[in-house]
């Protein structure tokens, strides 16, 4: 009832704003451009919210107000309320060359042209070169309207030069406007900062706090793909905090990232990781005939392939029917079974007899000093050096060693030609399998 009721105010939204009056100009007040934002706004936090049916009404309203903005007297922004917004539609995924249209005509200086110009950079692509100058432009405005938005634009520009700072920024933007888009970009950014610089505890409180406020924001799975990179990355997040994070979600939701994690981890080779992930995902399958069962055992048996189960490992995933697998796990499955098969392989008997075939060189040296040390008087052990000669006498037996060298180093190549090869299909597998 509650989002049919959201949904009902959606509408009416949308039908003010495209009311003659607002489309003609012949109502100044109601199209005042701050009151078209506060329905921009609107919508917007119905997206983040997980409303999908605003996504259309955004496109729409954004559009609307452009056209606004560039046929408006220049008079409005006498009310510091619509230079606010105009400055906010840029930054809220507006057209930038509206705010080009609207400075070039500002002749009553009606926008600070500090702001102006480090939006003019941004919107450009680049902030870089005004990063400072974004920063302290957003620390000033920090209790005005546009100052969550300055917040969330300096973070996304100080993220390269100084995570923490633009951690700071993100903080102040999400803190200042909570259940907004904004907070939900500046959750969701953090949480990218956190795995990138290794914050492991900071990054699992942005996880749990976007978990539980934005679960059906349209940008979750971009956060779920963040969270999984957490967990993989990061051995110091704990099981249990993976089950409380999750706890917030419904039970679809939390068994897709357990299988994401599980997936992940037998990629990474962290085969008790995949096997925890894969069994959480199995508890949350529900019915007996759970189309996922398959999947979560062939997860969890993929990171035993590098166990000493390998053997176990290889005829389970093995077992699986392609129909059971996407074809991005059966190209995981086929780099897998290859890696098994030669792991499993016994060791050719000839490379076992090449030893027999030469003494080790520590050998051969220690004889040839006996020898040498019988012949002058020297005593064991001593390192009176000899020098070679060569009277096209047959080979000595060090020179016969060097033969079998050469033969172990000949197969020694011939294995790692095969191993390379095998090792560049699957490459070629993963590649396709595209993670």
């Amino acid at each position: 009832m509650a989002r049919l009721q959201h949904r009902h105010l959606l509408l009416a939204v949308g039908l003010a704003i495209a009311s003659p009056a607002v489309a003609t100009g012949g109502d100044q007040e109601n199209a005042a451009p701050y009151k078209m934002l506060r329905s921009l706004q609107f919508v917007q936090d119905s997206v983040a919210l997980g409303d999908s049916s605003a996504g259309e009404m955004q496109r729409f309203m954004l559009g609307t107000i452009d056209q606004r903005l560039r046929s408006v007297d220049p008079s409005v922004f006498e009310d510091a309320r619509n230079v606010d917004a105009a400055l906010i539609y840029a930054m809220s995924g507006g057209n930038p060359a509206t705010l080009e249209y609207l400075i070039a005509r500002d002749v009553n200086g009606y926008f600070d042209n500090r702001v102006t110009d480090v939006l003019r950079k941004y919107l450009s692509g680049k902030g870089l070169l005004v990063a400072k100058s974004l920063v302290d432009i957003a620390n000033e405005y920090q209790d005005k309207k546009i100052g969550p938005y300055l917040d969330l634009v300096a973070g996304n520009v100080m993220v390269a030069q100084n995570p923490t700072e633009a951690l700071k920024l993100y903080d102040q933007a999400r803190l200042a406007v909570p259940g907004t888009i904004v907070e939900e970009a500046a959750l969701r950014r953090s949480v990218a900062i956190s795995v990138q610089a290794g914050l492991v505890d900071r990054g699992l409180g942005y996880s749990q706090r976007y978990v539980r406020r934005f679960l059906h924001s349209p940008y979750a799975s971009q956060f779920a793909d963040l969270f999984v990179k957490l967990v993989i990355e990061h051995n110091e997040v704990k099981t249990e905090d993976i089950v409380a994070i999750l706890s917030f979600m419904d039970e679809p939701r939390r068994r897709e990232v357990y299988l994401r994690i599980a997936r992940a981890a037998g990629i990474a080779g962290k085969a008790e990781l995949a096997k925890t992930a894969a069994t959480y995902a199995q508890s949350l399958a529900g019915a007996e005939d759970n189309a996922l069962g398959p999947v979560a055992d062939f997860y969890g048996n993929m990171a035993s392939v590098s166990t000493a189960d390998v053997d176990a490992a290889a005829k389970s995933i093995s077992s699986v029917a392609d129909s059971e697998l996407s074809p991005r796990d059966r190209a995981l499955r086929a780099a897998a079974q290859s890696i098994a098969e030669q792991v499993l392989q016994e060791p050719d008997v000839a490379s076992l007899t090449q030893a027999s075939k030469s003494k080790p060189s520590n050998e051969e040296n220690t004889s040839g000093q006996a020898a040498a040390s019988a012949s002058d008087g020297s005593p064991p052990g001593s390192s009176a050096p000899s020098e070679p000669v060569d009277d096209g006498a047959a080979p000595s037996p060090a020179s016969g060693s060097t033969e079998g060298q050469q033969d172990a180093d000949s197969a020694f190549t011939s294995f790692m030609t095969t191993s390379r090869a095998k090792l560049d299909e699957i490459d070629g597998l993963l590649s396709k399998e595209g993670n």
